[in-house]
């Protein structure tokens, strides 16, 4: 498709109908006609433009700056021969994904094909497009990805948040997929965990794999850690939830000489390990122990531990508020079944340990349950500060804000695909497509502006193609923006506000 040139000659501006092509692997502009000049910021065109028609209006402002965000990172020249296609599907994911048989029409309704150079997309060039992607070395790809990120954002090498999600896949086909019950608490759903990985400050993704259901999530990361080293990470905190806690996870990464904040259970031998301390401290809560986050306070008390030979410090956080609200509900729960029971009717089996054979209830048994209500465990391999480990460990929803974007705004769930390598292929353009949004969060911190609310923000900056019919000279214009379009260009690099100008 052709398209406008500007061409400089001394103190004037002319204008060239000009096109793309590809040579030798190499894109070159091959010159059509003349069309006209600028002067005093208007565009004079050669010809009259009494008969001027608008050819096309096509999506324009947030695949522009998409575009350039992955142009930043050189993410084509990683994604090596399939480059474009799978930037198409990445940008769609960010946007408006529907499902690759439907990519075509959407593709036809944006600017992509010049932002790309990339003519004629088809449903199987996007299908060739994942077998690629599947087929590379998906940790070498990541790590390089990761690598040219660093370089040009200068990220710090602080520490990295891990967690583990789960997606449901339509159809049962999929070898990956195992029943089971999802993060929403849906039953009977085909499953595959994704394990994904995000730097502690900036929330910007390191890296991710794909397992198959039924793999537990400690497994995950005990898998992660045989390629940690070659991400060219210098020593810093790894964190995770108790999920994900294990003797051989602290180990592995102790050897690597990374500390570790991970959350414990609050199993029956660390129930006993804590209960003499909490008796001997009594219902008072002293005021050094107090840690306020945001606005939730914490009591936290501390003392020397070991997971499996790993020496750290165990802290034992109490949220008051948290106890009040967990012993409400389950006492109203309780109340609720005995009137139930009285009436001779069924309960739920999870009630019944709560009452003897006369519906009367066990206290004894209900303190029990209560005891550690409000109460979270959580284990570090150094020695931090109560106040620094309650945000570290507590304010870590990055990575659960990103498992929220994949799935919301990134279109993961649920997966059409159902061959295995198809499925990877889609969970690793989501990680892209994450990968852009992160990048687009980091540019637009200083804004205020959510990359969601910028994309939407740039949706209505179209870019229309106007055509003399008479002389079939063609050129393109950027609709004017609004003053909120224009600081999102400018908070991501000035120069593309210019060139709208």
């Amino acid at each position: 498709m052709s398209f406008i040139r500007k061409i400089k000659k001394g103190d004037k501006t002319y204008l060239a109908e000009v096109e793309n092509r590809r040579v030798e692997g190499k894109v070159v502009q091959r010159f059509i006609r003349y069309v006209g000049k600028q002067a005093d910021g208007r565009t004079v065109l050669a010809t009259s433009l009494s008969d001027v028609q608008v050819a096309e209006v096509k999506l324009y402002g947030p695949l522009l700056v998409l575009h350039y965000l992955a142009k930043e990172i050189h993410l084509d020249a990683h994604l090596g021969t399939y480059a474009r296609e799978i930037l198409s599907m990445t940008y769609a994911h960010c946007l408006d994904y529907k499902s690759v048989n439907r990519m075509e029409g959407w593709f036809a309704r944006t600017d992509l094909n010049l932002l790309l150079g990339l003519q004629n997309l088809t449903e199987s060039r996007l299908l060739s497009g994942m077998d690629f992607l599947e087929q590379s070395d998906a940790q070498g790809l990541q790590q390089a990805i990761f690598r040219s990120v660093q370089e040009h954002y200068r990220l710090e090498n602080s520490g990295v948040i891990y967690d583990v999600t789960n997606t449901y896949l339509y159809g049962k086909h999929c070898e990956m997929g195992k029943l089971g019950r999802d993060k929403e608490g849906v039953h009977g759903r085909p499953l595959i965990q994704i394990g994904l990985g995000v730097t502690q400050e900036e929330g910007i993704p390191v890296f991710h794999k794909t397992f198959d259901g039924n793999i537990a999530d400690a497994r995950t990361l005990q898998d992660l850690i045989t390629t940690f080293r070659r991400y060219d990470l210098k020593s810093g905190t790894l964190i995770y939830d108790r999920g994900i806690t294990s003797g051989k996870n602290l180990a592995d990464m102790r050897a690597l000489k990374w500390n570790t904040i991970c959350g414990v259970p609050l199993s029956r031998p660390v129930q006993n390990f804590w209960r003499p301390l909490l008796h001997k401290q009594g219902p008072r809560l002293p005021l050094a122990n107090r840690v306020q986050l945001n606005k939730t306070t914490f009591y936290v008390t501390t003392h020397s531990y070991a997971i499996k030979h790993v020496k750290g410090t165990l802290y034992l956080c109490f949220n008051a508020r948290q106890q009040v609200d967990l012993r409400d509900a389950r006492r109203e729960e309780i109340v609720q079944a005995q009137q139930l029971l009285r009436a001779g009717k069924a309960i739920k089996t999870g009630l019944a340990r709560y009452f003897d054979k006369n519906g009367q209830v066990l206290g004894r048994t209900l303190d029990q349950v209560e005891e550690f209500d409000g109460y979270s465990c959580i284990f570090s391999t150094q020695p931090l500060p109560k106040d620094q480990l309650v945000r570290l460990y507590f304010d870590k929803d990055l990575v659960e804000k990103a498992f929220r974007a994949l799935k919301g705004v990134v279109k993961l769930q649920p997966i059409r695909h159902w061959l295995s390598q198809r499925v990877i292929a889609h969970v690793f353009i989501c990680y892209l497509a994450y990968l852009l949004l992160a990048l687009l969060k980091y540019r637009l911190k200083p804004t205020g502006i959510s990359p969601e609310e910028a994309l939407d923000e740039l949706s209505t900056m179209y870019k229309v193609y106007l055509q003399d019919s008479k002389q079939v000279h063609r050129l393109s214009r950027v609709v004017t923006l609004t003053r909120r379009q224009e600081t999102i260009l400018k908070a991501i690099n000035p120069a593309l506000l210019k060139a709208q100008n």
